[in-house]
């Protein structure tokens, strides 16, 4: 049986002291199909482990919905397979730029401001949750021929709290829950955080992006003895809705691993491959050194600048870490795996096809909520990811007043008697014209993606005040859910009530701008299909595509019932990433849901594209 333990000054197997060379690579980040190749190229930089967070959230969307919890022991397995050990981070908590940091709506709607804390009905359900995760782990130690030689504790919680009681609570169910390998906790390398997040007995490790001298000399002075571990290398960063996008330069971010590889200590190369936030997974964040300022939504790609791209190509910052990691292994690194192709293009699919959001929640949407005195939340309502539509009406008659969302979170489209009359958000959240009574007032509110790091983690989204007209709040609210879950269904999809695109909207018609040419400006959901054969190149070997939609504003698309994410003018990101292994050979068949505006009546899809376009900012975490 194979022994991995934590010695005084390094880790050891068997005892022979080794160092951990990983890489961050998430499971739920890449598709299934393509972990072999993104494992291979781990191996091929010169890693030697490979670390993957789990999301809670993920797996168990509402409470007692267990999805897929097998997906970690399956990527477990493929790791081994790769010849690479694997370190666990199983949470609750994750952050990892990812809706609400992990943490299930369901969890932190119910347990607010005592999440991640000692309060026992909140240790309640993670207990129950970690006890159906963990066999997977345990099963697949390095004791027992597995892959997994440490598992975390937590993640980054002097970050958060300081609450010793907790989290040496939860290490103890991770040894109940029969872990043996070594337990480890990881924070910033400041004072305060280090003594907020570590747990005595536990290895403490350190998270930062240069600087390693610096940060370990912080780390000793918490722990003097122990393998140094930067459990975090930060080799780029992620990058925001509106915002420029993010690179960290190759040479500098090169220099600063063989900094950290000079001081005889571990790494996890984070990321080593991102991948992408697929179905509205993305988390967001708030600006300012306390995380209370302007809300930041993170964008579909989680590319990440790493050193294998959201494409799985390796970079020049890929060439740059194989050099120095190659100077820590013994023996020649293996070959790269094939560079992966990606699909002839360019090919369109014509959306042709075109149904009104109010046909879409009629025929996708949760049952509406009853009447209320104030708007539901999206908590409340038990959403995770989608929208809801409030319906409110304004009493008249009464003369124009100024029409407000207040704690709107984060994006509404409205309509006032079926006209549009402005999109808010939470910075602006009031229309530009005044509102007049009676009139029917819908508001259409997308979350754009729950905080995942600091004090505002677990916010709740919606319209989380009241609607106000002058400064009177308006009561009797309606409110209905389309959850994006909903599109999982392709049988309901496809019994939605499509129409030519040429056609005028119904009734039902609340949200669109009218018979625009090709139905641009229109919102709703957009079907049509691309054919992959017959001279337009066939799909054997093709790894990924991307997808664009010219002219379009914001909103969701699929391909072959597979979400790809969020799209929107905003940018930096104009293409999104397609996992070959979702494409078929002949026809092919896209959906488009548009929140604001459409734009050509049409999609393309070719070989895909690089994140980080036009004049990057320059991060130095």
């Amino acid at each position: 049986m194979t022994d991995f333990t934590v010695g005084d000054d390094h880790f050891r197997i068997d005892g022979k002291p080794v160092r951990l060379l990983s890489g961050a690579l998430h499971y739920f980040r890449v598709h299934e199909a393509q972990w072999e190749h993104r494992l291979g190229m781990l191996a091929a930089m010169g890693l030697n482990c490979v670390e993957t967070y789990v999301p809670w959230n993920l797996h168990e969307p509402r409470e007692g919905d267990l999805r897929d919890v097998g997906a970690l022991g399956r990527f477990l397995d493929a790791a081994r397979r790769a010849g690479l050990w694997a370190i666990v981070r199983p949470g609750p908590y994750i952050c990892a730029e990812w809706e609400n940091g992990g943490l299930p709506v369901w969890v932190t709607g119910r347990f607010g401001r005592r999440v991640r804390t000692r309060d026992a009905a909140y240790r309640a359900v993670v207990e129950r949750w970690f006890r159906v995760l963990l066999p997977q782990v345990v099963e697949r130690e390095i004791g027992r021929g597995g892959p997994v030689v440490l598992v975390q504790a937590e993640n980054e919680y002097g970050s958060y709290g300081c609450d010793a009681v907790y989290l040496e609570w939860l290490a103890g169910l991770l040894r109940e829950c029969g872990v043996t390998v070594p337990l480890f906790t990881s924070d910033g390398p400041e004072d305060h955080m280090l003594t907020g997040g570590s747990v005595p007995g536990l290895l403490a490790t350190a998270n930062f992006g240069s600087g390693a001298r610096e940060g370990f000399a912080v780390l000793r002075r918490h722990q003097p003895k122990g393998p140094l571990m930067c459990m975090e290398f930060w080799c780029g960063w992620f990058d925001h809705w509106g915002a420029e996008p993010v690179v960290r330069e190759a040479v500098r971010a090169a220099d600063a691993l063989r900094e950290i590889l000079e001081c005889g200590a571990s790494v996890n190369i984070y990321m080593a491959h991102g991948g992408t936030n697929f179905a509205g997974w993305a988390g967001a964040n708030r600006s300012g050194p306390l995380q209370d300022g302007a809300f930041e939504p993170t964008v579909t790609s989680y590319d990440y600048d790493a050193p294998v791209d959201e494409y799985g190509r390796a970079t020049e910052k890929f060439r740059l870490f194989r050099e120095v990691l190659e100077g820590c292994t013994e023996g020649p690194l293996p070959a790269l795996p094939p560079e992966p192709v990606g699909l002839a293009g360019p090919v369109r699919a014509e959306l042709d096809r075109w149904a009104p959001l109010g046909d879409v929640l009629e025929a996708l949407g949760d049952p509406e909520w009853p009447e209320s005195g104030v708007p539901p939340t999206f908590e409340e309502l038990g959403v995770d990811r989608g929208l809801v539509r409030y319906r409110v009406g304004v009493p008249g008659p009464r003369v124009p007043y100024p029409l407000r969302a207040v704690g709107l979170r984060d994006r509404a489209v409205v309509y006032v008697d079926g006209v549009r009359a402005g999109v808010l958000s939470e910075e602006s959240g009031t229309l530009p014209e005044p509102v007049a009574g009676p009139a029917e007032v819908e508001l259409w509110v997308e979350s754009l993606g729950r905080v995942n790091y600091g004090p505002r983690l677990g916010e709740a989204k919606g319209v989380t005040g009241g609607v106000l007209h002058e400064r009177q709040y308006l009561h009797g609210v309606r409110a209905r859910a389309l959850r994006l879950d909903a599109f999982g269904d392709a049988d309901a999809v496809a019994a939605v009530p499509f129409r030519p695109v040429g056609a005028g909207g119904g009734a039902a018609d609340l949200s669109g701008a009218g018979d625009g040419a090709g139905g641009a400006g229109r919102t709703g959901l957009f079907r049509g299909t691309f054919v992959i054969g017959d001279g337009i190149g066939g799909i054997a070997g093709v790894d990924h595509a991307g997808f664009e939609l010219p002219g379009w504003t914001r909103g969701f698309a699929w391909v072959n019932g597979f979400c790809l994410g969020r799209y929107w003018s905003a940018g930096p990101q104009r293409t999104l990433y397609v996992p070959g292994p979702v494409l078929r050979e002949g026809v092919n068949e896209v959906w488009v849901l548009e929140l604001e505006g459409a734009g050509e009546p049409w999609a393309e899809l070719g070989p895909g594209a690089p994140v980080r376009t036009g004049a990057p900012g320059v991060v130095q975490p």
